[in-house]
């Protein structure tokens, strides 16, 4: 197993590969603009420093966000084509959950039995998660959703809330546990376990989750 795991769906465009138990390689890049830019260095260098070829890749995970459109689907786009073009299947994952697993495995004392998940959906909103601890690590039991951090309050409640979303809105979310954006190497490493449980994977979709921005100002007559 050569798992290939990109991911786009927050200001990190990450890229890793993951034979079945570890993490071969990973790679990064911080930039909320340009995604498109980063993802395919990014590819070239994990394969790279993997001693790997796009040949040896059995599978793609992609993550499916939430996130913004332009960004997410630069990923999803990529992960879908090159799958394609290799032909070999192509999964996806709850971007929230990459994070809610690097929280959990990298700071468990600090996230509890249970936690949030909360990125930038910009538009002073946050995507959101909640999660409850297992024996087999965070199990996500609401979202993902969107809604501004103000309403997130009563939720939160003093749990540690993982993400981007705390950075932006301390007053509201608490100061928050990292990570702030996905880990493409936390991705893979929930999709492993997954198909090493026989859990299916979900497809290579976006999940926007973007409230319309406009409605129609006009109503339209009903025809008799």
């Amino acid at each position: 197993m050569l798992l290939l795991a990109i991911d786009t769906s927050t200001t990190a465009i990450t890229v890793a590969l993951h034979d079945g138990e570890r993490v071969l390689a990973e790679t990064a890049t911080l930039d909320a603009r340009r995604h498109g830019e980063h993802l395919a260095p990014g590819i070239e260098a994990a394969l790279r420093e993997a001693g790997a070829s796009v040949a040896d890749v059995t599978a793609v995970i992609a993550g499916t966000g939430p996130g913004p459109f332009t960004g997410l689907r630069v990923g999803l786009v990529t992960a879908r084509t090159l799958a394609f073009a290799r032909g070999i299947p192509v999964h996806g994952v709850c971007s929230l959950d990459a994070i809610a697993h690097q929280a959990w495995a990298e700071r468990p004392a600090e996230v509890g039995q249970s936690f949030l998940v909360a990125t930038d959906a910009r538009r002073k909103e946050v995507y959101w998660a909640d999660y409850a601890v297992t024996d087999a690590g965070p199990r996500r039991m609401e979202g993902p959703a969107v809604d501004k951090p103000s309403d997130l309050v009563d939720r939160v409640a003093g749990r540690a809330v993982a993400g981007r979303g705390p950075l932006l809105y301390p007053d509201l979310l608490g100061a928050g546990v990292p990570p702030l954006d996905v880990s493409a190497g936390h991705l893979a490493a929930v999709a492993a376990a997954r198909l090493a449980a026989g859990e299916e994977l979900g497809p290579p979709e976006p999940l926007y989750l973007r409230r319309p921005d406009a409605a129609p100002s006009v109503t339209r007559k009903s025809v008799l």
